[in-house]
């Protein structure tokens, strides 16, 4: 049984608190590979344009964020890698991340489809839909196989810029996708072996925790 996440009646965010929704560091990553995956598919994408598609990733995937933070925040409270994390902490309410996390979504689809094309934008669409429901409310409790599955919401950010692009997504896009989709488990077993008895109190079978 978990304790609820404590809910302030009057929200005492601030502005770096909706910032921290947005997992900056893993936003970092997710730029350095759109931007790889823009740059090798070379294409007639103005600067404007790509900067666009950029920024629209980007916020795509710290929307994700936001939503795994507001889904995840009962559970983000019992482990000493994430108690401190907004919602956990009771800084920001679960609503109120949600709807961050929502409206961030809403606007960077459209304005990458509407700026480049919706191939783009449906697989900025799939990202976030992958992460915050696929992969957190489905996969993440029920599998020692979470991260591994999981993982290609972190693996779709080169094909989505290699879409923006060139508005197509060939085999070498996925090749990209295919190495940080092999990367991932084996970074996030690592780390969770660090972690092994906080994933044990909350419930979440890494593999570390289910297979030792």
């Amino acid at each position: 049984m978990t304790e609820a996440t404590p809910q302030p009646a009057i929200s005492t965010a601030q502005p770096e608190d909706f910032f921290q929704l947005l997992k900056p560091r893993v936003m970092s990553l997710v730029i350095f590979t759109a931007v790889t995956g823009l740059v090798v598919a070379g294409g007639d994408l103005d600067w404007i344009s790509a900067a666009i598609a950029i920024l629209c990733i980007a916020v795509g995937a710290g929307a994700a964020g936001a939503l795994n933070m507001a889904l995840e925040g009962e559970t983000d409270a019992l482990m000493r890698r994430t108690r401190g994390r907004p919602v956990a902490a009771g800084r920001v309410r679960k609503n109120d991340a949600m709807a961050f996390g929502v409206i961030l979504s809403i606007f960077s689809v459209m304005l990458l489809g509407m700026t480049t094309n919706w191939l783009a934008g449906g697989l900025l669409l799939l990202t976030i839909v992958y992460y915050a429901a696929f992969y957190t409310l489905l996969l993440k409790r029920r599998t020692p196989q979470n991260i591994v599955i999981g993982g290609a919401a972190g693996a779709f950010p080169p094909v989505i810029g290699w879409a923006a692009a060139t508005g197509q997504a060939p085999w070498q896009a996925w090749l990209l996708f295919l190495i940080i989709f092999l990367w991932t488990p084996p970074h996030s077993w690592a780390l969770a072996l660090y972690s092994a008895g906080d994933y044990a109190k909350a419930g979440i079978p890494m593999m570390p925790v289910a297979r030792g």
